[in-house]
């Protein structure tokens, strides 16, 4: 398709963060004395933490802020950690790597620990650039400014050639807010009817498919 710069979504795009996410989100609630199983908090993985606990469950900004402040405690001490590769990943940036492809991680996660779990996995030196979000305003951590940041320090003015690749809605959205193309993945924790609602531009079930999608 002729796509030369590619920008990634990490937690359940590069890797599955389901362990540490659901954890450290289960324990941010208990501090409010809220029970949750963490295998029930999935649908946190992926969107911007702050918004996904005010508009869940009801939290004011101040004691959203909190909570991500829970979060982070738990995920910083061990949570990032826990993240597993998705199998073929790293043979997938290495052949797009080689093949002279621009290659971008672009999350929501703070830039900081975004690095740090790439390194830890061996995978940071397969990207030009690893974008996340700063530590304040929370709306920073939106996908569309993301994205916008990711090209801009890339000095990217043309947009013909880039395209997105994740597994929620905040990633499609995202792009095309931004005026770009998605691809959505059916191994994260983005459903096909949510990925087809959001107008994902396709939709790839593995790791193998998109890989081929993006030669």
């Amino acid at each position: 398709m002729g796509y030369q710069t590619i920008l990634f979504d990490l937690d359940g795009t590069l890797t599955d963060p389901k362990l540490g996410i659901t954890t450290a989100a289960a324990t941010a609630l208990a501090h409010f004395g809220i029970h949750e199983d963490p295998d029930n908090l999935t649908w946190m993985i992926g969107p911007p933490l702050q918004g996904a606990f005010q508009d869940h469950f009801g939290f004011p900004p101040e004691q959203a802020e909190e909570a991500v402040r829970q979060f982070r405690l738990y995920y910083n001490d061990r949570g990032w950690a826990e993240n597993v590769p998705y199998p073929g990943i790293r043979q997938m940036l290495h052949r797009l790597q080689q093949s002279g492809k621009t290659l971008i991680v672009a999350t929501s996660k703070p830039e900081a620990t975004a690095v740090r779990v790439l390194k830890y996995f061996d995978m940071a030196s397969y990207f030009d650039l690893i974008c996340g979000a700063p530590p304040s305003p929370p709306e920073a951590s939106k996908k569309a400014c993301v994205i916008r940041n990711a090209l801009a320090r890339m000095n990217i003015a043309s947009l013909k050639g880039v395209v997105m690749v994740g597994d929620r809605r905040h990633d499609i959205e995202g792009a095309h807010e931004v005026g770009i193309p998605a691809i959505g993945v059916l191994y994260g924790y983005g459903s096909f009817e949510e990925l087809q609602c959001c107008g994902a531009d396709a939709i790839t079930e593995t790791v193998q498919s998109l890989s081929t999608l993006l030669q």
